[in-house]
């Protein structure tokens, strides 16, 4: 299978007949072996039995329907899991992205790159509620990250599968996928695609999500810093934590023994003592992260690298560029 275009769906009923429509019009000219997955993620409305519906006419339909909604990751990694294609698009359910814009990825995508990301470069959306805090993450994505592009949220993207499957998608890390595929070593690219206002229901995303993208952008930045090293920060935290502890009981200690000034109802004396608690407490911290980064890549064979290509003389392996 050459090509997999994925779709993660919730309660768009109105929007799957023409959304399977566009999208199979796009894709079929290109000449490539291909296949339209969509997840349903539990819809309530009419959505499964629409698609339902639809499987039993176009060969290159598949379709997964999820026993409840568990969020657009959860989709997205239901898709891929699902999916055959070498290449791997996804987009959003609701027409806002334009399949048209798939041929123009595959060719950024043919030009040496691993992901290439949309960047809605005029938004059909609200400002308030959609474009200002969507400006304010992916400014802030892209500062934490290291990851310079334009959009994070967009969806339109196209993906090589040997990316794809190095991923672990949790929570709701799907916005995060540039910056998980970076950490894999992956080279990324961003081209400017088309955006359209929602023809029919309500957009499933409200500002509220804001907050839920700082905890994650959390997460993805002590994966990019420190996943293979956690050691690294709280070991360091730790032994900071207890050489303020200690010095600040040495002064304590001096003042008692050379001043003979009191110092058991000193509030020093508390501070002293809670942070060499906590600096003991972040180092055991950090030796028991160590223990869990390494079950984490042992148990898996996981490596803690990604081999893009191995010469040998003349020969040549792994994956090419």
């Amino acid at each position: 299978m050459d090509l997999s275009v994925v779709v993660p769906l919730y309660n768009e009923e109105q929007n799957v007949p023409l959304l399977v429509e566009q999208v199979l019009r796009s894709i079929r000219p290109l000449g490539l072996e291909h296949e339209l997955v969509v997840v349903d993620d539990g819809s309530s409305d009419g959505t499964a039995e629409v698609l339902r519906g639809l499987s039993s006419s176009r060969p290159e339909l598949v379709v997964v329907l999820l026993r409840r909604n568990y969020g657009q990751s959860a989709a997205m990694a239901a898709g891929f899991d699902a999916s055959c294609g070498q290449v791997i698009v996804t987009l959003d359910g609701d027409l806002q992205n334009d399949p048209a814009d798939i041929p123009m990825l595959l060719e950024r995508l043919e030009q040496g790159f691993d992901l290439v990301s949309g960047w809605r470069h005029q938004r059909q959306d609200h400002a308030v509620s959609r474009l200002l805090p969507s400006r304010i993450a992916n400014r802030l994505i892209a500062r934490v990250t290291g990851v310079r592009l334009h959009d994070y949220g967009c969806s339109l993207k196209a993906y090589r599968r040997e990316v794809v499957d190095d991923l672990n998608l949790y929570g709701e890390l799907h916005r995060f996928l540039p910056a998980l595929a970076f950490i894999e070593g992956a080279r990324i690219s961003e081209v400017q695609v088309g955006h359209h206002a929602r023809r029919y229901g309500q957009s499933n995303y409200g500002i509220d999500r804001t907050f839920r993208v700082l905890m994650d952008l959390l997460t993805v930045w002590f994966m990019k810093r420190f996943l293979t090293r956690p050691m690294h920060v709280f070991g360091s935290a730790g032994l900071a934590a207890m050489a303020v502890g200690l010095l600040l009981t040495v002064a304590l200690v001096v003042e008692k023994l050379l001043l003979g000034a009191e110092i058991g109802d000193r509030p020093l004396l508390l501070v002293a003592l809670i942070s060499v608690v906590a600096g003991v407490q972040l180092f055991c911290f950090g030796l028991l992260a160590e223990l869990q980064m390494r079950t984490y890549h042992e148990s898996q064979g996981r490596p803690i690298y990604r081999v893009r290509e191995t010469l040998r003389g003349s020969a040549t392996t792994g994956s090419p560029a």
